[in-house]
């Protein structure tokens, strides 16, 4: 998937393997790119890199393939995925993006001030499915349905992509008559706790409901990298690459 490693025209290219090295160094210790050891090569070549690379949607690209390697060995499991949020807190050198709009670059204000959220969907065994950013104040019932709208993995020989799951588990912020709603119209049973304010309740599976922590432990793993616990990308596309490349780690 990555662009040849010697170009046609023009000197080789540096390794490929050094240069995801020097990348996955950057997300694990949160430095800033002129940090960047010497081993891994000049911090100029291995950023702009990671840049061309997120243009041309690789890191995506890889995502979606090793979820459709494990869906061919049986490793991906569609009978119930967990749906969460967390709020990431932005550096200050994260504000300011050249003619960006916060809105646009998914920054705005929350309780926990200056920050980003992040909504996620987990497949059964706790690895990640789909991965979204939005402004630190965005509500994350709104996110719904992006979020399962995404993450389609496409299936060996003919077939449509697999994308929807027998079950959905959120906790009370996805409860919602137009959520449950979506869902059953779709054909997926939910296990959402209703708020006490609903004047419609029903009963929520708490067995089920307790698998939901596998999702609040893959973000906690996904935090381990200092790049994405902090957010310091003034872009909103570079912060969810950095995101994605989590991601992958978790799923290789």
């Amino acid at each position: 998937m990555l662009p040849p490693q010697k170009p046609k025209t023009g000197r080789p290219a540096l390794d490929h393997r050094t240069i995801l090295n020097g990348i996955l160094w950057i997300d694990r210790t949160g430095a800033p790119w002129r940090d960047l050891p010497q081993r891994y090569g000049r911090w100029q070549t291995v950023a702009s890199r990671f840049y061309r690379w997120r243009k041309a949607g690789i890191w995506q690209r890889l995502l979606r393939t090793i979820q459709q390697q494990a869906d061919a060995r049986g490793e991906l499991g569609w009978d119930e995925h967990y749906i969460d949020s967390t709020i990431i807190r932005a550096h200050q050198h994260s504000a300011g993006a050249k003619g960006g709009d916060p809105v646009a670059e998914a920054l705005g204000r929350s309780q926990g001030g200056f920050s980003t959220k992040v909504h996620l969907r987990a497949e059964q065994s706790g690895k990640p499915m789909t991965l979204l950013v939005t402004p630190g104040q965005q509500h994350e019932a709104v996110m719904f349905e992006p979020l399962m709208e995404q993450g389609a993995v496409m299936r060996q020989g003919r077939g449509r992509p697999k994308l929807r799951p027998k079950r959905v588990v959120g906790d009370k912020g996805y409860s919602s008559r137009h959520i449950r709603r979506y869902l059953k119209q779709r054909g997926i049973r939910a296990t959402i706790p209703y708020k006490s304010n609903e004047r419609h309740r029903g009963r929520c599976d708490r067995r089920v409901y307790r698998e939901r922590n596998l999702v609040e432990r893959m973000i906690n793993r996904l935090k381990q990298l200092r790049r994405v616990a902090t957010r310091y990308e003034k872009r909103g596309e570079n912060y969810l690459a950095m995101l994605t490349i989590a991601a992958i780690l978790l799923w290789l």
